[in-house]
């Protein structure tokens, strides 16, 4: 079967002069006013005319001039208004001042809610004695003013996750999304609410993200190509970036930048992930210090050698050695005891 999808084009349409519309129709409101008045005069007088301008002036100053001032809009810039009329898609109003459009089209957006909605969330309509307001906070928020979408960048900070990692270790990982949204048509009538769905979507994305990496690479895969979240934090979040926006395509999303926020061990494991990093830290100083030691050891003894300073049989070459070692890789200062006789 076919997949339906939306096809909804965005159609961007110009509107009328506001500013002129206001005047133009506020002086034929005040001239039919006084057209509705006249016709009573004439009427009186027994003119038929008198009867035409009443209905004509009360029909225009009463009916039709109010009902034209609804379809005044005031755009800012970087928003759009999605108008709709009598159910179906009118145009998108996107360039910033002072328009007239029909005024029985009307603004859609599902991201604001309605008064009544808003009534019940800010708790001014209570159902019973014992229900209490919600008082959670959208983890968007949308500045447009009035139903108008917003087109401006703005940052998703969902909260941190607790995800396992490739090798199954529990992590607390959170990201930011830098988005915009880019057709204002899809987002207002391809899904329900876009930013909701962008901020399911992100947690989604970034599960799946996680799942394919390990935290850390241990020190023995050093040569392989394998990345991680810890050490390849700008990689991980381009094939995030490119994940989510290929699932926020159909809400006219465009994702700028994903970034992580914060990564850590889950805190049941932090405490011996924390040990296995300091194991790991001294193992790799130890190594380091064998490596120095041992070469400072050989350069003391060809030195020596070379120079004639001393003459040593193996057992205190041995001898010289060990105890070099000990002093060079001690984690102590070393207490010399000097001997005053000979060596043998």
């Amino acid at each position: 079967m076919e997949e339906k999808k939306l096809h909804i084009e965005e159609k961007i349409i110009k509107g009328r002069n506001g500013l002129t519309f206001l005047v133009l129709n506020t002086v034929l409101i005040i001239f039919c006013v006084f057209l509705f008045i006249f016709g009573i005069i004439l009427a009186e007088k027994g003119s038929a005319l008198g009867v035409v301008f009443i209905v004509l002036g009360a029909l225009y100053a009463f009916v039709i001039g109010p009902i034209q001032y609804a379809g005044l809009k005031i755009i800012k810039p970087n928003e759009a208004l999605v108008l709709t009329l009598f159910g179906k898609y009118y145009g998108t109003l996107k360039k910033e001042g002072f328009f007239h459009v029909h005024p029985f089209a009307t603004a859609f957006n599902p991201t604001k809610p309605s008064l009544m909605a808003q009534s019940l969330t800010s708790g001014q309509i209570v159902t019973s004695s014992n229900s209490q307001p919600k008082s959670e906070s959208p983890k968007i928020r949308d500045s447009a003013s009035g139903k108008c979408v917003s087109l401006k960048v703005m940052t998703l900070n969902n909260n941190k996750q607790k995800v396992n990692d490739k090798l199954g270790n529990p992590i607390e990982i959170g990201v930011v999304v830098i988005w915009k949204v880019v057709n204002s048509v899809k987002a207002v009538f391809n899904v329900d609410n876009y930013m909701e769905f962008l901020s399911i979507q992100a947690d989604s994305a970034l599960r799946n993200i996680v799942r394919l990496y390990p935290y850390d690479i241990s020190n023995d895969d050093d040569t392989s190509d394998e990345l991680s979240l810890r050490g390849s934090s700008q990689e991980v979040a381009l094939k995030l970036q490119k994940e989510l926006q290929e699932k926020v395509e159909v809400a006219g999303i465009e994702i700028i930048e994903t970034r992580i926020t914060h990564l850590a061990y889950a805190p049941e494991i932090a405490a011996a992930m924390l040990q296995r990093q300091q194991a790991s830290a001294v193992i790799d100083a130890r190594k380091l210090i064998v490596e120095g030691a041992v070469g400072m050891v050989e350069m003391a003894l060809n030195q020596l050698s070379e120079n004639n300073i001393v003459q040593l049989d193996d057992e205190r070459r041995a001898a010289m050695v060990s105890n070099l070692l000990v002093v060079l890789c001690g984690n102590k200062d070393a207490q010399p005891i000097v001997n005053s006789g000979s060596i043998y």
